[in-house]
Parts: C-alpha cells; sequence; structure tokens
C-alpha cells in the first residue's frame, strides 16, 4: 500500500513503480508499516521526518519535570531568623516538585536533648503541610535526626474552597405589589379575597 506525500492513498503497486514515484518527486520511499498485509510505505522527505519527529521528543523531555532530591540542614538550637529562611527554601523546593530531606544535627552533649530535634522537624512539617508531606516520623542516622518531605500535587499548594453560603429559601407563597392578590403555584387553588361587603 503507497501513501503519496500529502498523505493520499495511491493503492497497492510495485515497488519499482514506487521508488520511481518518489525519485521523480526527489523524496524517499520509506516503510512506514512493515507487520501490516499489505505493507504501507510512504513517499516523504525522510531527513525532514527525523527532524520533525527528534524535534518533538526534545520538547516532550523538556516538559517533563524532573524530581530531584534536596537537602536542608538545621541545628537543634537554631535561631528564629536561620529557621525561617531555611523553611522558606524547603517550602520552594516542594513548590518545584522536589523531595526535601531535612535533618538536624547534634553536636556533643546536644545527643542527650534529642527532643529537641523533635520539636525543630515537627514544626517544619506543620509549616509546610499545604505543600508538603512527611513519608515517615522523624528516625536517628547517626547524629543526625532526619525527616523526608515529598510534594502534594505535584508542588502545588493545595486550594481551600470556602463553602458557598446557603441561598436564601424561597417562600411558597407572596404578596404581590397589586392589592388582594396572591401569587401562587400552578394548580393550586387560591383562598378568596373577601371585601367588607361580601362578609353579612
Amino acid at each position: 500500500m503507497l501513501v503519496d506525500e500529502n498523505g493520499v492513498k495511491v493503492g497497492q503497486i510495485a515497488t519499482a513503480e514506487a521508488l520511481r514515484m518518489a525519485e521523480d518527486r526527489m523524496l524517499d520511499l520509506v516503510e512506514v508499516a512493515p507487520l501490516a498485509k499489505p505493507p504501507v510505505c510512504r513517499i516523504m522527505d525522510y531527513g525532514k521526518y527525523r527532524y520533525q519527529l527528534q524535534k518533538k521528543e526534545k520538547d516532550a523531555r523538556k516538559k517533563q519535570k524532573v524530581q530531584t532530591l534536596k537537602e536542608m540542614k538545621m541545628r537543634p538550637k537554631i535561631d528564629e531568623h536561620d529557621y525561617n529562611f531555611k523553611v522558606r527554601a524547603i517550602k520552594n523546593f516542594l513548590e518545584e516538585g522536589h523531595r526535601v530531606k531535612v535533618s538536624v544535627f547534634f553536636r556533643g552533649r546536644e545527643m542527650s536533648f534529642l527532643s529537641k530535634g523533635e520539636e525543630v522537624l515537627n514544626r517544619v512539617i506543620a509549616e509546610c503541610e499545604n505543600i508538603g508531606k512527611n513519608e515517615g516520623a522523624p528516625r536517628m542516622e547517626g547524629r543526625y535526626m532526619r525527616i523526608m518531605m515529598t510534594p502534594v500535587s505535584q508542588g502545588k499548594p493545595k486550594k481551600t474552597h470556602e463553602a458557598a453560603p446557603p441561598e436564601p429559601k424561597k417562600s411558597k407563597k407572596k404578596e404581590s405589589s397589586a392589592e388582594g392578590f396572591v401569587q401562587v403555584k400552578p394548580g393550586a387553588i387560591p383562598n378568596p379575597v373577601l371585601s367588607p361587603e361580601d362578609i353579612v
């Protein structure tokens, strides 16, 4: 089966005839579906086709987000300014789609106060809960206490939707602007409105 350069099916023709047609148009004859019955060949500029194919693959690789592992180190007695700076960096990493290993390093006698490091890590988890989740409880690795944070929703912060206020209930019967008339549902029989003269 032969398909020309415009995508039009020419039909089943001999291979020699297909090659002659491609040479006359200064193009190539490419077998695009060898397992089909009959095999499908197409007349095209093969060099241009390869270039377009490679360009598509390159563009697809650019769009793919590469997730890397970042690490942020802290101390159990970290000061507030340093802590805020490092938490902002952790949030930026998570928003970009990276995993973050947060470590607290204990020096010397600080190993006797592991709870201080755990407080720091729990504070990080709480401040990043909208954009990252912790993979497990803090664990010790030598003199380091570590947690692993992974991005939520591909690094995008969760959006909280406020509940819409309830719509006011519509009354089943409303008085109209015209005096002596009432608005009722179709098919309902309204109560008659009597004037003072009708009352005996």
